[in-house]
């Protein structure tokens, strides 16, 4: 849950309406030459080349077919300012396939420190996020929750810990901004840390409890295409 007193995003619960007919997860770069990259200890990881020039292109051809809804540019109490279009659906499958095929599984449980993330990571939230952001929209600062659910076939109790976002374009503004606290009283505040964009790029972020503050920076000009689930833990 996020922390009191201050702004989170909202989160709605997907339609129960058939998946889409994704496309093939592929060409991909092999996963033995993807790395993780640390930005923050225990807080931003990034990789880069997850998906090729090529995959993502095809994605935004096929996502924008998809009929996106764009969210209220007022937010209810308590809820961050969201201006941007977006799609979400239940799609285990999908999730299942992202999470063996794009390299995402090899990397995670090969990280060095298992305990960055949690727990053991099951996979990915089948909870499956398309969000489109045009010239003139963002996302307020905010805080990412931590959803409990039941993973898998055998329903496992499960929380999600780290948001996945896949970058799938590049544009002018749409940068996301994280907003470290001081780390005591009488301390100066560290300086934001700011993720640009790369076509391809998965950024990862913890969330819940341990969330930073965080903004989707508004774009300015061409299109910011976003792929978005969230890595799952065992309760």
């Amino acid at each position: 849950m996020a922390p009191r007193g201050k702004q989170k995003s909202s989160v709605s619960q997907a339609a129960p309406s058939p998946p889409p007919n994704w496309p093939p997860l592929s060409p991909l770069v092999p996963a033995e030459h993807l790395s993780i990259e640390t930005v923050a200890d225990d807080q931003i990881l990034v990789i880069r080349n997850l998906f090729t020039s090529n995959l993502c292109k095809t994605f935004v051809s096929f996502l924008s077919s998809l009929p996106l809804t764009t969210t209220p540019g007022k937010p209810k109490r308590g809820e961050a300012t969201r201006v941007n279009d977006r799609f979400q659906i239940e799609d285990p499958l999908f999730a299942t396939a992202l999470w063996e095929q794009s390299g995402l599984q090899r990397l995670v449980s090969s990280f060095e420190d298992e305990r960055t993330f949690s727990g053991k990571v099951l996979g990915l939230n089948p909870n499956i996020r398309v969000y489109r952001y045009r010239p003139g929209q963002f996302f307020d600062k905010h805080y990412d929750e931590s959803n409990k659910l039941q993973f898998g076939e055998n329903k496992i109790p499960a929380r999600t810990t780290w948001t996945l976002l896949i970058y799938l374009t590049t544009c002018q503004g749409g940068e996301t901004a994280f907003y470290p606290e001081s780390p005591g009283k009488g301390l100066a505040t560290p300086d934001p840390i700011v993720v640009g964009l790369e076509a391809g790029m998965a950024l990862l972020h913890k969330h819940g409890d341990d969330c930073l503050l965080h903004e989707g920076k508004e774009v300015k000009s061409g299109e910011k295409w976003v792929l978005r689930s969230d890595l799952v833990v065992q309760r």
